[in-house]
């Protein structure tokens, strides 16, 4: 089918993704859920272990390993199922399957509780698989239903949106937990895994929005003969095509770096603020509300600074206060520095990532049609990324015992990204676009 490019009730329902899967991100990933997680499986035996079928094992360790598995299950499934998805026509389908998954397994949350650890973990990776696995295919139509030079501030909006319709979940399930009696809770235990009922709900629902909008199949392909074959053999001509682009090589090498230590700021911080700074829960929800509703303005700023000076400066910017960000959280001792370093944080983690975003559409070639494939490898990179960097931030903190070193090896990751990304050489991400 033929659609008109920048059409606003195609961009907008796009955009209206990220506002549905965003509450997964904050609450799931950064907040309730790792205080929830921590709060039922301290203190059940010594140093914080835990049985995990069997296996004893430390709680944050165990956290930061189903992550990393997780990322890394859908790092290797993603291309061969982004492969079929150009060959078939079928991006919007894939993109449904895993938007109900994540969905579903959010549901399943409410009732993960101490004595159901391994049902919380396993709803806890079907979710983030959920999530990650979405993600490939709804990047993926940015080329398709915009001009280049919209890229920057679509997915800026998008981002935006997503930081906003999380926040406004995050205010109520924040009241039932501070307030439960109000909602004829029993208590914030309960209201917690209310709250990830919630977030399979809103996913689920909003994403309506976007389904019922986005074109089903804009080049008209049609599925036949041996699809798994099809699909690798797709992928594998994307992949002779990404190792001959030197740029779209460097950038992608980049990203995975700079990568590592943003996925894993975004997952373990709330831990961070709870192993190293005991603070209370309510708190750690509270700094994450600081971080959320920085980031909306953070995401345009960025934007802003791209269309005028390109997306690689943007990057490196971001990338040079990230440094600075982990040194500084060696350093953190008082919840008013964690404080101020989580409105740091919000100001370039949505930049970051909205205009890593927009920079690797500009990379695709234009005369391509397989933009989910192409999208795999950049997706592909950012899991792996959080694959290694959840569990180096793991490994470290129990090789040594101490958290503090994994925080400060994150900036080791950034300065490595940075190196990579001065060496990118591309019009379409050193000079802005109009």
């Amino acid at each position: 089918m033929e659609i008109k490019l920048n059409d606003k009730r195609i961009t907008n329902a796009w955009c209206m993704y990220d506002w549905a899967n965003s509450v997964y991100s904050l609450v799931i990933t950064s907040s309730i859920f790792p205080v929830y997680y921590n709060s039922v499986t301290k203190g059940l035996k010594e140093n914080d272990q835990v049985d995990f079928f069997g296996f004893e094992i430390v709680n944050t360790v165990l956290y930061s390993y189903s992550i990393s598995f997780s990322f890394l299950l859908i790092a290797f499934i993603s291309p061969l199922l982004s492969g079929i998805a150009d060959y078939g026509g079928l991006k919007k389908k894939f993109m449904k399957f895993f938007a109900y998954l994540g969905g579903v397994s959010c549901i399943g949350l409410f009732w993960f509780d101490a004595d159901h650890i391994e049902w919380g973990i396993l709803c806890s990776v079907l979710a983030s698989m959920g999530y990650a696995g979405s993600i490939v295919f709804y990047n993926a139509f940015l080329p398709e239903i915009a001009t280049p030079d919209r890229y920057d501030f679509l997915s800026a909006k998008g981002f935006a949106l997503g930081y906003i319709g999380s926040v406004i979940l995050m205010v109520f399930n924040l009241a039932t937990i501070q307030m439960p009696e109000l909602f004829f809770l029993a208590d914030g235990g309960q209201a917690a895994r209310l709250s990830f009922l919630l977030v399979g709900l809103w996913w689920i629902g909003f994403a309506q929005i976007t389904f019922n909008r986005l074109p089903e199949n804009i080049y008209g392909k049609k599925v036949s003969g041996k699809i798994l074959l099809k699909g690798y053999q797709e992928i594998q001509k994307v992949f002779r095509q990404v190792i001959q682009m030197r740029v779209i090589k460097y950038f992608l090498l980049a990203f995975f770096f700079y990568s590592m230590g943003v996925q894993t700021t975004m997952y373990l911080a709330a831990t961070f603020g709870d192993k190293e700074l005991q603070m209370p829960g309510d708190q750690l929800i509270l700094t994450i509300l600081i971080i959320q509703i920085v980031a909306i303005g953070g995401s345009y700023l960025f934007a802003w600074i791209s269309k005028r000076y390109g997306n690689k400066r943007s990057l490196i910017s971001m990338v040079l206060i990230w440094i600075g960000i982990c040194i500084a959280a060696y350093f953190v001792y008082t919840n008013y520095q964690f404080y101020a370093l989580a409105f740091v944080v919000g100001s370039v983690m949505g930049g970051i990532q909205s205009q890593s975003r927009s920079a690797f559409s500009k990379l695709i070639p234009s005369e391509t049609t397989d933009h989910a494939s192409y999208f795999s490898f950049y997706d592909v990179t950012e899991k792996m990324a959080i694959v290694l960097g959840t569990l180096s931030y793991g490994l470290i903190e129990q090789l040594t015992g101490d958290m503090r070193n994994s925080v400060l090896a994150l900036a080791l990751f950034f300065v490595i990204g940075l190196l990579l990304l001065s060496v990118v050489r591309t019009k379409a991400v050193t000079v802005g676009q109009t």
